[in-house]
């Protein structure tokens, strides 16, 4: 099985990519990875709830396009289940012994996903209910996708 990430924006900080990068040397052990950007569109303050819906149906247009027909598709949404590691962990391979091919994480950008992009997905999963930035939320998720292989294979991982 192989893994994909598509986030809308691009990592600004150096040590963001640093973090990225050594996640993706440790996971090319266990999977294929792929990790794709699309541009994020500026919202202006105090855009009205019209203008928000624009942005995100722009930004999610570009992500739709990027996205596999084939894929298992996996939305990070406030509004997603919530699952533990040992719970991500059991996903990820019962999605890889159900024969799935491609599982696409998207994180959304500062408004989050259209709701486009919410309607394809196949599992909507929250890391919390709060907000986190989408330079971090890749390397939290790159951290837990990581861990959930250490699980897979019974290797021992710190807690």
């Amino acid at each position: 099985m192989k893994i994909a990430i598509a986030a809308v924006g691009k990592i600004k900080e150096n040590y963001w990519e640093t973090a990225i990068a050594e996640y993706v040397k440790r996971l090319s052990r266990y999977t294929k990875l792929e990790i794709f950007s699309v541009a994020d569109e500026k919202t202006p303050d105090g855009a009205s709830l019209g203008l928000e819906t624009q942005i995100k149906e722009r930004e999610g247009e570009r992500i739709l396009a990027k996205i596999r027909p084939d894929a298992y598709v996996i939305a990070l949404a406030i509004e997603g289940k919530m699952l533990d590691s040992v719970e991500l962990a059991e996903k990820l391979e019962k999605l890889s012994v159900e024969g799935k091919g491609w599982v696409i994480f998207i994180i959304g950008g500062s408004l989050g996903l259209s709701d486009a992009v919410l309607k394809r997905a196949d599992f909507l999963l929250s890391f919390s209910k709060m907000t986190f930035p989408h330079q971090m939320m890749r390397v939290i998720l790159l951290e837990q996708i990581y861990r959930s292989y250490r699980i897979i294979y019974h290797e021992p991982y710190h807690k």
